[in-house]
């Protein structure tokens, strides 16, 4: 495998001539700990990806597969998901602030801009998920 990817390991659920459902367990950074029962931070989520079918595809219900996602589609997730959002937050905080706008109204603005942002991600929405597609080694 090479560093260029991100792969997750997880079972076909289902597969038809357009799509196959594979089912990964989604781990957060604590649920390997020892202590994570305790705490009660270490989840983990279930999730059923779907996959395009590739032409000649033998991949049956209960298979484990390998998913593969290329590296730099993951980084621009993080900057979709985290970094521009964070980047409008401080700009409206600031702009606002420096012009002498109560901090009250500020911290409403700059949430507001973020709304305003993931309302928009969620408009393109489809056309994201074109770009982030999946494929089964």
């Amino acid at each position: 495998m090479k560093k260029e990817e991100i792969s997750h390991i997880g079972k076909v659920v289902s597969v038809n001539p357009l799509t196959t459902a594979v089912k990964i367990i989604s781990e957060s950074a604590c649920a390997s700990c020892h202590a994570a029962g305790l705490c009660g931070m270490g989840e983990y989520k279930e999730k059923v990806i779907e996959v395009p079918t590739s032409p000649g595809s033998r991949h049956e219900e209960g298979d484990e597969v390998t998913l593969v996602l290329k590296a730099t589609m993951g980084l621009k997730a993080v900057w979709l998901s985290y970094v521009i959002p964070v980047i409008i937050l401080m700009a409206v905080i600031l702009l606002l602030g420096a012009s002498g706008v109560p901090e009250l109204v500020s911290g409403l603005a700059a949430i507001a801009g973020v709304a305003v942002y993931y309302f928009g991600l969620w408009l393109f929405r489809d056309r994201l998920k074109d770009e982030y597609v999946f494929t089964i080694k």
